[in-house]
């Protein structure tokens, strides 16, 4: 009888599975969707004075790849306006990681924290998001919360992203998202930091994929669900919302996202990553 064994030699390791990036339509709708965004923001202004109160603690906003502190200055504006030390990033144009970049941010975020006398919340829309989570594993000491804005963490190399984007990225950089990644010691950035952590993300996401976006299920981690675009998070008035229910938590008492009354039907549960 032939031997019908397989010889471990000739099989192959099976394929990683890829995330496909989002949608052709939805990407293309960004701008548009962004504008919206914008405007809700803008027309439901007296109503964003009524969400709770902060403690007055510093936080600062990291601006997604490509975009100044401009894209959040009505995002921080707000947040002023609820009490607390909302500060932008002053790194000018946030091109991708570079140089000291990395050490520089972790030097600011030290000295407001040290300012203020408490740790700071770190706010990231998209790249902005990997970084404030970088920032967290350096010096966790100082960081009270990371709150993301569809940032795309769960991908390593670029996977699940827009393919326009992602080439955008090699331009600026000089190299690709699994180099740049490796090149500045973003070792793991799937593993959730070493402080309570919340994603904000959109299954309508034109720019990532919302499930590279999403935490894994840890004690100190959630996921919130919006409607809405990629670029138009720091426009958005329930992603503002959601923010001030995040930072108006007591320090050391960090919870999930309430969904109780009204809100079980505007946010279903969480996702959590694989």
């Amino acid at each position: 009888m032939n031997d019908m064994s397989l010889d471990p030699t000739q099989v192959r390791p099976a394929a990683k599975s890829r995330t496909a990036g989002p949608h052709l339509l939805l990407t293309l709708a960004e701008a548009q969707r962004a504008l919206l965004e914008a405007s809700s923001m803008v027309t439901l202004s007296p109503l964003m004075r009524t969400l709770p109160r902060g403690d007055g603690h510093g936080v600062m906003v990291l601006p997604g790849f490509m975009a100044t502190d401009q894209s959040t200055a009505l995002f921080r504006r707000h947040l002023r306006r609820l009490d607390y030390q909302a500060l932008p990033w002053n790194f000018g144009r946030n091109l991708g990681p570079r140089g000291s970049l990395m050490e520089d941010m972790v030097g600011s975020v030290k000295r407001l924290a040290d300012s203020t006398g408490a740790a700071v919340s770190l706010i990231g829309q998209s790249l902005g998001g990997i970084y404030a989570r970088e920032i967290a594993r350096v010096i966790p000491a100082e960081v009270r919360q990371v709150i993301s804005l569809g940032s795309p963490f769960g991908t390593m190399d670029g996977n699940g992203t827009n393919p326009g984007v992602a080439r955008l990225f090699e331009l600026s950089t000089g190299r690709s998202a699994a180099e740049a990644r490796r090149e500045h010691g973003f070792t793991d950035m799937q593993a959730p930091p070493p402080v309570p952590s919340t994603a904000i993300f959109s299954k309508s996401d034109g720019i990532a994929h919302w499930r590279i976006c999403i935490e894994r299920d840890t004690p100190t981690t959630d996921n919130v669900e919006i409607v809405g675009s990629h670029c138009g998070m720091a426009f958005n008035p329930v992603v503002l919302w959601i923010v001030a229910d995040r930072l108006a938590q007591a320090a050391g008492h960090w919870q999930r996202f309430a969904r109780s009354g009204v809100r079980r039907y505007l946010f279903p549960g969480p996702i959590f990553a694989p």
